[in-house]
């Protein structure tokens, strides 16, 4: 079992910054070897991809976030953490943290986090 636990939602003015941070806990896995992604789920959407972040530190970003967001991983604070820069109104969501562990058949399981609220204000 992961917990993932996430942190640095609010309001923030168009034009503005946050940067959310996912911990892992409880997990009989290394962190280094989990993929993280953070996801984004605005009122009546799906939800989305953001970004990703392998464990060889690779980075995928949706296009809508290209050049203002920012994902990193620390993996001696089992953090992974998202800048973002440049907000705007159609960022605002509900941000929630997911890994990706693969355990020793191969087999991938995601845990998600509870999510954390963002909000941009025009």
């Amino acid at each position: 079992q992961v917990q993932l636990v996430e942190s640095g939602g609010g309001l923030v003015q168009a034009g503005g910054s946050l940067r959310l941070s996912c911990t892992t806990s409880g997990s009989t896995f290394s962190f280094n070897a989990m993929g993280m992604g953070w996801y984004r789920q605005a009122p009546g959407k799906q939800r989305e991809l953001v970004a990703v972040i392998r464990s060889v530190g690779s980075t995928t970003y949706a296009d809508s976030v290209k050049g203002r967001f920012t994902i990193s991983r620390v993996n001696a604070k089992n953090t992974v953490y998202l800048q973002m820069n440049s907000l705007k109104p159609e960022d605002t969501a509900v941000y929630y943290c997911k890994a990706e562990v693969v355990n020793a058949l191969g087999y991938p399981r995601d845990y998600w986090g509870q999510g954390t609220q963002v909000t941009v204000s025009s």
